[in-house]
């Protein structure tokens, strides 16, 4: 399985009342990889589309386990 994605910082679910002062969470997608999983620009896109929407996930703190299950539903 290849990286496509990394969400960076604190997910919502594990924040408390003392969560201040902390950098901004992040989100970066890696370009060259998804070019090589994808065979033209329309895929590319699609493909973008789905890892920032899994990053996301990971911020709002669904893990990789449900979100596999979610994806293996849609497909």
């Amino acid at each position: 399985m290849q990286l496509l994605g990394l969400y960076e910082g604190i997910p919502q679910t594990k924040r408390g009342s003392g969560y201040n002062l902390v950098l901004p969470d992040k989100i970066t997608i890696f370009q060259k990889p998804i070019e090589r999983v994808c065979r033209n620009d329309e895929e590319i896109e699609a493909e973008v589309q789905k890892v920032v929407r899994h990053e996301i996930a990971h911020h709002f703190g669904i893990g990789d386990d449900v979100l596999r299950m979610i994806e293996h539903k849609g497909s």
